[in-house]
């Protein structure tokens, strides 16, 4: 109940102007600073009380007599605090040398309460459901605009962590980055180790072999064990070349058992993934520096996805599982994920890290040049009435979900303050 008031107190959806318990004026000019660790709420607040300016602190409580129950009294982190915040105003506060602290109650109507339970305490999944059809056009276009280049950063930053720790190489961040997007979600976290695990200039040097990259890949991906598979020739051939080839690089194989296959399609196991994966060193791994070369086009760079199962693999979904339906190319829907989720994160890390905007601002209009993903979360909200119609509001959408809905972060959700601040009688707010 207690964030309740703090995100009041934060946006200012009350107002600016009060009067304390005692009757004296109180002008909000700045709120301050939100402080998440020990110590009072708000830091460095500007306040103007009964016509006098103070920068100080101000803490919040639900009832006033909290401030005895957490034994603030005593506490000399809190003897800058110059403004009492509360709910309910069940007793006066004072300092140390037992000086009042000025105290304002703040209260808020039914309907904006009952709005926030809904927002804070609703059933799991899309708790504004119900009233995201009264949200203004441009309400929804400013804050999916946001979101979409929310979610790019936060992926571009993981980019460029990966990149910093192998020195500024860039096809060997392409390569974590194609590894990673080729667990498409519900692989991509051992498809992102194996990716890691294998320095590039071991794969160069085989990348005029693709059994033998096939088999380094396989092995590091702890998919190999001599034990099985008797009769398979193929998979005792990687076995040997495995066994002679990670003795000669020192190469250690990922921890066994973390693959997915629950609820997966064959088409979508990861042996056939990572087969793809080895195609893309074979002839030497230039992903990134023909992903520069063809980034100005987005069906280029689509394109530069475009991987073929070869040999066995055309054959497989697995090991000893033979069959004769699977698609030997990656789909364009399959190249298309690829694009958004490894492709152009990499291009706005690399704009990012050479410092050159105009870069940036291209990937950025990229996105809209690309087509929608369609899943789960895209096709629930296009129910709503919020159509994906390119890459950049699919991955808004998909943001929007996972960083707010999901985390129950409503309160943070423009969508959710727009609903707050409507039934909140509101005056001047700081947001």
């Amino acid at each position: 109940m207690e964030a309740l008031y703090h995100y009041l107190w934060k946006t200012g959806l009350r107002g600016k102007n009060f009067k304390d318990v005692d009757g004296l004026e109180v002008e909000v000019i700045d709120p301050g600073i939100h402080n998440h660790d020990s110590g009072p709420d708000f830091f460095n607040s500007k306040l103007k009380i009964n016509g006098v300016e103070w920068i100080g602190n101000v803490e919040i409580h639900v009832k006033a007599s909290d401030w005895f129950r957490h034994q603030h009294e005593t506490d000399s982190a809190y003897e800058n605090v110059v403004l009492h915040v509360v709910g309910i105003s069940d007793k006066r506060v004072t300092r140390q040398d037992g000086s009042l602290i000025p105290q304002i109650e703040l209260t808020f109507p039914e309907k904006f309460f009952k709005t926030y339970l809904i927002l804070s305490e609703g059933a799991t999944g899309l708790r504004c459901g119900s009233m995201i059809s009264t949200l203004p056009e441009l309400n929804k276009t400013d804050w999916l605009e946001s979101l979409s280049t929310q979610r790019l950063q936060s992926k571009a930053s993981k980019v460029l962590e990966i990149n910093s720790a192998l020195d500024g190489d860039w096809e060997q961040t392409a390569f974590i980055m194609l590894a990673r997007g080729l667990g498409f979600g519900l692989n991509g976290d051992p498809f992102e180790l194996l990716g890691r695990s294998v320095p590039l200039r071991i794969l160069h040097h085989h990348s005029d072999n693709l059994f033998q990259l096939e088999a380094i890949l396989f092995g590091q991906a702890a998919m190999l064990d001599a034990t099985l598979y008797m009769f398979d020739e193929y998979y005792q051939a990687l076995c040997r070349e495995y066994y002679f080839l990670a003795r000669k690089y020192g190469l250690k194989p990922l921890r066994p058992g973390l693959w997915k296959y629950s609820r997966t399609r064959p088409q979508n196991f990861p042996h056939r993934r990572i087969a793809f994966l080895a195609n893309s060193a074979f002839g030497g791994f230039s992903l990134f520096s023909r992903m520069l070369e063809n980034f100005g086009d987005s069906d280029k760079l689509i394109d530069v996805f475009d991987m073929e199962a070869e040999g066995y693999w055309k054959t497989h979904y697995s090991f000893d599982d033979e069959t004769s339906t699977p698609p030997s190319r990656l789909s364009r829907a399959s190249r298309i994920l690829l694009t958004v989720n490894s492709a152009i994160p990499l291009l706005y890390a690399y704009a990012s890290a050479t410092g050159n905007p105009d870069l940036g601002e291209k990937i950025l209009s990229l996105m809209q040049d690309l087509p929608p993903e369609s899943n789960s979360i895209t096709r629930q909200w296009q129910i709503l009435g919020f159509p994906a119609k390119d890459a950049a509001k699919s991955q808004a959408l998909i943001q929007l979900q996972k960083e707010y809905c999901d985390k129950n972060k409503c309160i943070y959700c423009r969508f959710g303050h727009h609903f707050l601040r409507k039934t909140a009688n509101p005056v001047e707010s700081f947001s």
